[in-house]
């Protein structure tokens, strides 16, 4: 009953949002723009890649946690932090980028919902799982 996967992918996931905090304020202290994106759109990406990543990651990590928590398979909480923590660096590769390939952008968010509502499936099946 201890978490002993998620708090290291949580940690890196700190480290990303880390620099996601310091590439929108470079951004914004390279076009003095205070608050909002003044009309440039590199600020505005990178705000927004650091917001999508905020709203995202911490109700995830918790989810896993959760999972963790109840003892789901070590593999299974592996899977879904690596899967996860490959789809939050896709989505801000692809978003980052001013001639955007939405394919990174897409395989982002579509892993992150899939793996939120994997969690979302576990939590809720475990009582009616074999050997629950």
């Amino acid at each position: 009953m201890h978490l002993n996967i998620t708090p290291y992918y949580a940690a890196v996931l700190a480290l990303l949002f880390i620099i996601l905090s310091v590439r929108t304020i470079k951004s914004r202290r390279e076009h003095k723009v205070a608050i909002g994106d003044g009309g440039e759109k590199s600020i505005l990406r990178a705000s927004r890649v650091h917001a999508n990543f905020s709203e995202y990651v911490p109700l995830t990590l918790l989810l896993i946690a959760m999972l963790e928590i109840q003892s789901y398979s070590h593999w299974i909480i592996h899977g879904l932090c690596i899967g996860f923590l490959a789809a939050r660096i896709a989505h801000a590769y692809g978003v980052s980028q001013t001639n955007e390939n939405f394919k990174f952008r897409i395989f982002g968010t579509a892993t992150t919902i899939n793996i939120i509502a994997i969690c979302a499936f576990l939590l809720l099946a475990k009582p009616f799982l074999i050997g629950a």
